[in-house]
């Protein structure tokens, strides 16, 4: 089998000549990719994805005509709909682009480790599970849109399993990494109290990962989560609320 079969293919979609050349640098620089096509408006997009069938699509929102959310939903009808990338200049429009089931949101002028990071998550979401995690009439009750140095990210708050504070930081740990965001942890314990739970003054762990809960030989509360080799400390204060947790489970 050679390279170019391996690769997986990606459609470019933005109405701005230097925005499409920019990704086509970055993406030439990454080995498993290839294009296979450019659009420059949302019809003209449409067209190219019913002739090359891509993997994924690097979509801007705004564009002439067809905008790309509108785009985004007419590729989801689709049998099997390529992955979602979207790449804009403009922030405020990162919910409705995981409503209409992206994968990722860079903002621009979009970053080589952030697209390379985007796209190895395209590859690795089952597209089943994405739209089972997008319920309600928003579609993002069961997810953390977090805002980070690389965009905006869509978090399956399921998959998480623990925050940690350090400093001014909050660091999301889930299954598919970490997510530095600008959260506080008092907001994602007051936000999922039945998801998150405080185990610590500076840490937070996804309640239905915890397996076990154990007090050491020095006297301090651990607890362990799920299949991870991960142990946490746990409060003298917080592990009574842990014991309750687990009984519940």
């Amino acid at each position: 089998m050679n390279d170019t079969i391996r690769k997986q293919s990606l459609l470019i979609a933005d109405d701005e000549p230097l925005a499409r050349e920019r990704l086509r640098r970055l993406v030439d620089e990454l080995p498993d990719y290839r294009i296979c096509g450019e659009a420059g408006d949302g019809d003209a997009a449409l067209r190219l994805v019913a002739e090359q069938h891509p993997d994924i699509v690097l979509l801007d929102i705004r564009m002439p005509g067809r905008d790309g959310l509108a785009v985004a939903e007419k590729l989801n009808d689709m049998t099997h709909p390529p992955a979602i990338i979207f790449c804009t200049a403009f922030d405020h429009y990162a919910i409705n682009a995981f409503d209409v089931q992206a994968v990722a949101y860079l903002l621009k002028p979009v970053r080589r480790e952030a697209l390379a990071e985007a796209l190895a998550n395209a590859g690795r979401v089952n597209r089943v599970q994405l739209q089972a995690v997008q319920t309600g009439a928003s579609g993002t009750q069961n997810r953390l849109v977090a805002r980070t140095h690389r965009g905006t990210e869509m978090i399956d708050l399921h998959a998480i399993l623990y925050c940690a504070a350090d400093h001014k930081c909050v660091t999301i740990h889930h299954d598919r990494g970490e997510t530095v965001t600008d959260f506080t942890l008092k907001e994602l314990e007051q936000n999922y109290p039945e998801l998150l739970l405080r185990i610590h003054r500076q840490t937070l762990v996804g309640a239905h990962h915890i397996t076990a809960l154990y007090r050491g030989k020095d006297g301090h509360y651990r607890i362990q989560l799920g299949n991870q080799d991960t142990e946490l400390a746990v409060s003298r204060r917080h592990a009574t609320d842990v014991r309750n947790r687990l009984s519940q489970a």
